[in-house]
């Protein structure tokens, strides 16, 4: 029996029906992922560990979680005990952890196995998943075109269908471009919902953990397992969780959802447009309202971002220094030629260039022009959410300009040009906000992206108008051909 492009709930019944015993499952995933080796999704898989903890939950009768026995992949920036994290990078290529994620750890007591980790941008500084030490991931649905990124390689051995759902991370929109660009549900929650703890850090008032999965309603199974207050995470918020599948069937009549204005769609293809279009009759049909709505800051989002994130980044990443852990170069004349040779050596191009920029952004003279003039434009945007959520429940954009493209085809020349992929989806990180992207048709035969954007903390009505949609409609159960692979 075939477990390609099955869902979680699949898996769930296959082996509550005993047609298929979790080590079998383990063995089939691991078989999947060799047969697809040229995706290039995973960096290291968990072969001998991932079937002994099968046979270990095969044996237990004690845990009722739908995560039980189901294999699961994790993105390689989440440290795993014993398992290589490498962040993609050069300068962490031999890097074992000595302790496990809290988000990776709280799957697992849930019964879920790590089968591998996932190919990413470089320190997840990226939106193609080029940046990557190990080489670029593949879009499923056309080889040699990108994922999207960071969390690309997750998003690929999705939409592949090797494996129901894996973690990924966004801090500008790394859940969910690679989610549009692959035709599956990625969903970014609200700030301080998951756990950042052993997330290796990129800029830490922006990253955020989620799931990638086929449907809004595997996303759901997945964020309630990972979401909940950790003590080791002062970030991390201590609110009561909410069981983000009792309400996911509530019907929508009534939802208002907001057009943003100032988004201007009629910039964008044509057929990118039509599938908007076609979206807003969908949920027209259900019973939501759409309101046009004003987010007068909305257009500073992506230079706000690229003055705090290269900001956050340059601090994060001095740790990796060649001194006690990770890459370490050879043949230096001293402790400053050290760090200068270690880490030319060690990072990519645009992982030095956010350094360069960050470093030059927070140096004295320049802190007030840009980092702190940028997190008060932050505030700015922020407010405008405030005010336009007391009169909607959600809003709805493009997650992405257009399609997946060719590698090498954005960016060469002018890095600002694939930094604009993320015009849509940056804002929510600075807000802080929850954000969901469902595939909602193809454009040229690669699948396009719809946003969903919610107030604070309302993962449950972000997934809940998710999960309608995808019963009224087939684009989520739309699989790529891979001919080619």
């Amino acid at each position: 029996m075939s477990i390609q492009y099955k869902t979680i709930s699949q898996l769930r019944e296959m082996i509550d029906a005993k047609s298929i015993s979790s080590q079998e499952l383990v063995k089939e995933t691991l078989k999947l992922a060799e047969s697809l080796k040229e995706l290039n999704c995973f960096v290291t898989m968990n072969k001998d560990e991932g079937i002994k903890k099968a046979i270990e939950v095969d044996g237990t009768n004690t845990s009722n979680s739908l995560l039980k026995g189901i294999p699961l992949a994790q993105k390689d920036l989440f440290c795993t005990e014993g398992l290589r994290t490498t962040c993609s990078s050069k300068i962490l290529a031999d890097f074992v952890p000595p302790y496990t994620a809290t988000a990776v750890e709280k799957l697992e007591n849930a019964g879920s196995i790590t089968i591998g980790k996932t190919n990413m941008d470089e320190f997840a500084m990226g939106s193609s998943n080029e940046t990557s030490f190990f080489g670029n991931v593949h879009n499923p649905w056309k080889k040699g075109y990108v994922p999207g990124g960071s969390s690309g390689g997750s998003a690929a051995a999705v939409a592949a269908g090797i494996i129901p759902a894996a973690t990924g991370t966004d801090t500008g929109g790394s859940i969910r471009q690679p989610a549009a660009h692959c035709g599956i549900t990625g969903i970014k929650p609200t700030y301080g919902r998951v756990s950042r703890w052993g997330m290796i850090a990129f800029a830490s008032s922006l990253d955020q953990a989620g799931p990638l999965a086929r449907s809004a309603e595997d996303c759901a199974i997945l964020l309630n397992e990972m979401s909940g207050y950790d003590p080791k995470d002062t970030t991390c918020l201590n609110v009561e969780n909410t069981n983000l599948l009792q309400s996911i069937n509530q019907p929508i009549k009534g939802l208002k959802i907001g057009i943003v204005k100032e988004f201007n769609l009629g910039d964008l293809k044509a057929e990118v447009q039509i599938r908007f279009e076609e979206s807003k009759k969908i949920y027209e049909s259900l019973g939501a309202e759409f309101v046009e709505i004003s987010l007068p800051s909305i257009s500073a989002s992506v230079p706000t971002y690229y003055s705090i994130a290269p900001a956050e980044c340059s601090s994060n990443l001095s740790r990796f220094d060649g001194v006690r852990f990770g890459y370490r170069a050879k043949d230096t004349d001293d402790l400053n030629d050290l760090y200068i040779k270690s880490r030319s050596e060690g990072f990519g191009d645009e992982v030095k260039r956010r350094i360069l920029i960050g470093t030059y952004a927070l140096s004295a003279g320049y802190y007030d022009a840009y980092y702190k003039k940028a997190q008060q434009v932050r505030r700015l945007i922020k407010n405008d959410f405030e005010v336009a959520f007391r009169s909607i429940d959600l809003i709805m954009t493009p997650t992405s300009p257009g399609t997946a493209f060719a590698f090498g085809s954005k960016g060469v020349q002018n890095p600002v040009e694939l930094y604009l992929e993320d015009l849509f989806t940056i804002s929510s990180n600075l807000a802080g906000l929850p954000a969901i992207s469902i595939p909602h048709g193809k454009v040229n035969g690669l699948p396009v992206g719809l946003q969903l954007i919610g107030n604070f903390l309302k993962e449950d009505l972000l997934l809940n108008a998710a999960h309608i949609f995808q019963q009224n409609s087939e684009f989520h159960l739309e699989r790529p051909s891979m001919e080619e692979f």
